[in-house]
């Protein structure tokens, strides 16, 4: 079996951030409101299946209850004239029972997403394209976006085949035991009628460094000096005049004979 580590459960408190940000002062209370999540989160994803929503981020204050939306398709999101989020918003206030306030915020490259990238390849088995062609779509869209590594995992009855198998997919790197390094992870089902297909993706978009690394790499950064033409040669006259009379001699192993002398008289 796989001893494998969430991607990102691995980088929470170092890179990453909590999806839900709230808290609860009892067990009891933590427990309500980590169902609360999970229904706020199914309200979400229920009412907008084609909008692309990635993420749902949910932070709790005293009084209102905030939620953002991550979608790749903010239009189908807020509806027209905002008539869609403000259905949204009244359904989560009947779940919540608290005043909620809604942002969305747009994902400008959904190639660089790693759960919207498997949820296309996995729309792509449910319309009974080649998986092999989808996966190697998916790998060329993310390196050309700005992608540094991506890895893709299909798992199932692929092609309709009577043993399910695994196939992989990898382009560039995906550095997963490095905790500075950027990976975004995502997992999406197809559902054909041969089975379920589990998709997995991992994303590298690159490395993110601490304030004080950062500060470090800027003062080990290489420092130009324009030195004058005429500079060498007045070193080149420094070096060879004779050393000043009263300096100190340095003795056969070192040691400085003029402070030799002080101390011994």
């Amino acid at each position: 079996m796989g001893q494998k580590t969430h991607p990102i459960g691995f980088r929470l408190g170092v890179i990453k951030d909590w999806q839900s940000r709230w808290f609860a002062a009892t067990a009891k209370d933590f427990r309500a409101l980590l169902l609360e999540d999970m229904r706020i989160r199914n309200a979400v994803l229920s009412q907008y299946r084609d909008a692309g929503i990635s993420k749902v981020h949910i932070e709790r204050g005293n009084q209102d209850l905030i939620v953002t939306v991550h979608t790749a398709r903010p239009g189908i999101v807020i509806g027209r004239g905002g008539q869609r989020i403000e259905d949204l918003r009244r359904i989560l206030e009947e779940i919540t029972g608290n005043r909620t306030r809604l942002n969305v915020q747009e994902i400008r490259q959904p190639e660089l997403d790693a759960y919207l990238v498997a949820r296309n390849i996995a729309d792509q088995l449910e319309r009974r394209i080649a998986f092999r062609r989808a996966m190697r779509q998916a790998l060329g869209r993310a390196m050309q976006a700005g992608a540094l590594g991506i890895k893709i995992i299909c798992k199932g009855r692929l092609g309709g085949a009577e043993i399910a198998r695994r196939e992989k997919a990898m382009e560039g790197r995906v550095p997963l035991h490095t905790l500075r390094a950027d990976i975004d992870y995502g997992l999406a089902e197809a559902a054909t009628p041969m089975g379920r297909i589990g998709v997995k993706v991992w994303l590298y978009k690159g490395d993110i460094l601490p304030k004080r690394a950062e500060e470090e790499l800027e003062e080990l950064e290489a420092i130009e000096v324009s030195l004058p033409a005429d500079e060498p040669e007045e070193l080149e006259k420094a070096l060879e005049e004779p050393v000043a009379e009263g300096a100190g001699e340095v003795g056969p192993k070192g040691e400085d004979t003029e402070n030799a002398a002080t101390e011994e008289n």
